[in-house]
């Protein structure tokens, strides 16, 4: 195999199944790791940047003013504790203050600016951080109309109820802003939800003397138009007027909801203050014509122009993010509803079928074993019970174990053992094959039992010669613990489904290794079992679609399996099945273009299991990110109800795949946890096969350990699917 050559994409003589295993890929998972911390980081900044928060209203003191010194309440609403020293400063009569709060806007920000320019009126803008890095022009904008730029904190928290390091981080991270956007710093702030001085309590005191220590100079209003609550332009003018002559700071938002109002009311206010005698002017002037807004620091530009950069990013990749969601979302819905529709379906023909044993001859049963000890001797005595002429061969592919001891040592009538060489799973099925005596051949897994009726059942559907091989019912046999009842949920409701659904489509993609059943023209006439992917059952399905035959689900046909009871043999067979398919899907993917029967199994199975086998697994977990998402930055209640939903609709279709199958819905509770964490670990798996699969790292058959102590006859769970009846 070519160094650097994706496996997924290598032929049969790379002899996959056979090649050195390469070490674990720790770089891709750091790859992932640091993908993973990057997302979570933009989408943190991008919470942040999109923080909502209420208009701005008048708040009731919570205490008293014991500690605010008299100077504050009976001073101005400019208030400098700059340098540990309270200072104030009253508006001179006939001059007023214009600003603006919680912007920049881009509808409305504009719409404002304009009005001042055609007035040639000066105003100071106090910006909410995260808006002004959205729209680092508006603040550009602001400024060379003329305007102040101030402070108001980069979520807009009430100041005066956050700790220390809080309010740091808002006034440094809302510079940063300014500074990236106009290459500008502020002296200026106005702590949201602040009103005139008067109202001044305790604890907003300790709050304004944080920021003088801070070097700021803190803006309060004497004049709020209550423009946020939309009373009509003319109560907007009316209350932005100062009575008698006197000066005022005039609090307006130019942001935070539909500011039409703000708009015409300033249009009217800026003349009628005028005829009134009044002057504009600006805090800096107000204040001794200090430079509120001086030229910013190299450093503090460049790290102002990196927070715009990364606001950017993470805007626009929540954005991406945000509609691959909605696509993910759409995918799970639509397979949802398209699997419960043609489950239904496919139950209904069945139940039709005639319940006659049509087809009587005999089947060859291959039981492909490497090191099968614990559980050989109870797959061997369940398949040998069989009610259907059957042989059974066990092909011992070079156990180091006592397998095939096992198995001689059962002494029953019609069971061959055949030792070779480990050569791999399917060399064991084609030497089966190559030994079995009949036309109709059964394949089971070493850690698999039948019922009485499984063969019988498997091998109805032959009576239909266009059928070439029949997909079995397989089902946990330890579903004891979590891990187990988890997987037990996902055969249930997913794989069993999943070939209701394929059978009706024509477009069967795996028939399981642990119960399948195959015509020997079928396997000759695709050359056998094919080494060349880890998936040799997909495989081996896909050829025989290509090749014309019909696959189908026999539903009635059930095999109990030992699934994986830790979760390291779980994550290793599953990284083989998901590798494996890939590969085989590589392999046929020819199959897309191909007419006839063939084109059919392309343009339907390969596409569904490019769709919900690999690009859904990449996408589903930005669901569970977005519902963290959600819950911190957004609407908690609506993502929560979302969330709900899809649960709720997954526990419908889950309850009737139950009912499908005949199983009882207990077990049905635990899926919403697999669906945080179960769900997860099978989506990281499809990721590492995948990034596996580009990388062209070689994978070798893992073998899993078997606990052994597989259920009897009569301790099976799980049951014949409710619409069954035994065939007469």
């Amino acid at each position: 195999m070519r160094r650097g050559r994706p496996l997924a994409l290598q032929g049969r003589r790379s002899r996959v199944v056979r090649t050195n295993p390469a070490a674990a890929p720790r770089l891709h998972w750091l790859l992932l790791s640091v993908i993973a911390v990057l997302l979570a980081v933009l989408l943190l900044v991008n919470g942040l940047v999109m923080a909502q928060f209420g208009a701005d209203h008048e708040v009731e003191a919570p205490g008293g003013a014991h500690g605010v010194p008299d100077l504050v309440h009976a001073g101005g609403p400019l208030i400098d504790l700059r340098g540990g020293v309270a200072r104030t400063h009253p508006i001179p009569d006939r001059t007023v203050v214009l600003t603006f709060d919680d912007g920049p806007d881009p509808v409305w920000t504009p719409q404002i600016l304009e009005v001042l320019r055609r007035h040639d009126v000066p105003a100071t803008f106090f910006v909410v951080g995260n808006l002004a890095a959205r729209r680092p022009d508006l603040v550009r904008d602001i400024r060379a109309a003329g305007g102040e730029v101030g402070v108001h904190t980069f979520t807009h928290p009430d100041l005066a109820y956050v700790p220390d390091w809080r309010r740091e981080l808002e006034l440094s991270q809302t510079q940063l802003a300014v500074a990236g956007a106009a290459g500008v710093t502020s002296s200026l702030v106005r702590p949201p939800y602040s009103s005139v001085a008067e109202a001044v309590d305790d604890v907003s005191w300790r709050a304004l003397r944080y920021l003088g220590q801070e070097g700021y100079l803190t803006v309060l209003t004497t004049h709020d138009t209550k423009d946020w609550a939309r009373p009509g332009a003319a109560a907007i003018v009316r209350d932005a007027i100062p009575s008698d002559g006197a000066g005022g700071v005039i609090l307006m938002h130019d942001a935070g909801g539909d500011r039409s109002q703000t708009v015409e009311a300033l249009d009217r206010l800026i003349p009628e203050l005028r005829a009134r005698g009044y002057r504009f002017s600006t805090v800096g002037e107000l204040v001794g014509n200090e430079e509120v807004n001086p030229p910013a620091g190299w450093t503090e530009e460049l790290r102002g122009a990196t927070l715009l950069v990364l606001v950017r990013a993470a805007t626009a990749t929540t954005t991406v993010l945000a509609v691959l969601t909605a696509v993910a979302g759409g995918l799970v819905i639509l397979r949802l509803l398209t699997l419960v529709v043609l489950a239904g379906r496919h139950a209904r023909r069945w139940r039709r079928r005639t319940r006659r044993t049509a087809v009587r001859e005999p089947v060859s049963v291959i039981v492909p074993a490497y090191n099968e000890e614990a559980c050989i001797a109870a797959t061997v005595r369940s398949v040998a019970r069989s009610d259907h002429p059957i042989e059974v061969i066990v092909v011992d592919d070079g156990s180091t174990d006592a397998t095939a001891e096992v198995v001689g040592a059962l002494d029953l009538p019609g069971v061959t053992v055949i030792r070779q060489p480990n050569g791999g799973k399917p060399a064991a099925l084609n030497t089966g094959i190559a030994r079995a005596r009949h036309d109709l051949i059964v394949m089971m897994d070493g850690d698999t039992t039948f019922g009485r009726d499984t063969v019988r059942r498997l091998v109805q559907p032959f009576a239909d010669p266009g059928v070439g091989a029949v997909a079995g019912n397989t089902k946990v046999a330890n579903r004891s613990g979590v891990l187990g009842a988890w997987q037990h949920i996902e055969y249930v409701v997913g794989f069993n489904i999943d070939r209701r659904a394929y059978d009706v489509l024509q477009c069967m993609t795996t028939v399981p290794g642990a119960v399948g059943a195959y015509r020997r023209r079928a396997l000759t006439g695709v050359g056998g079992v094919s080494d060349d992917t880890l998936a040799e059952d997909t495989d081996l399905t896909m050829a025989i679609s290509r090749a014309g035959w019909r696959v189908v689900y026999e539903p009635g046909a059930i095999a109990w399996t030992e699934v994986p009871a830790g979760m390291g043999e779980l994550w290793r067979q599953r990284y083989r099945w998901s590798y494996g398919t890939i590969q085989a899907m590589w392999k046929h993917r020819r199959a897309v273009v191909e007419p006839g029967r063939s084109g059919r199994f392309g343009r339907v199975g390969l596409l569904h299991l490019a769709l919900y086998q690999v690009l859904l697994p990449l996408l589903a977990p930005l669901m569970d990110v977005f519902l963290v998402y959600g819950l911190l930055f957004l609407d908690p209640v609506r993502t929560v109800v979302a969330w709900l939903a899809l649960v709720v609709s997954q526990l419908l279709a889950g309850a009737y795949a139950c009912r499908l199958d005949g199983e009882r819905m207990r077990g049905l509770w635990l899926l919403p946890l697999q669906q945080l964490v179960y769900r997860q670990l099978m989506y990281a798996v499809v990721i590492q096969s995948i990034v596996t699969a580009l990388a062209g790292i070689r994978l070798r058959w893992q073998k899993l350990r078997r606990a052994g102590g597989l259920p009897g006859p009569a301790d099976r769970p799980g049951a014949v699917p409710a619409a069954a009846e035994p065939p007469r």
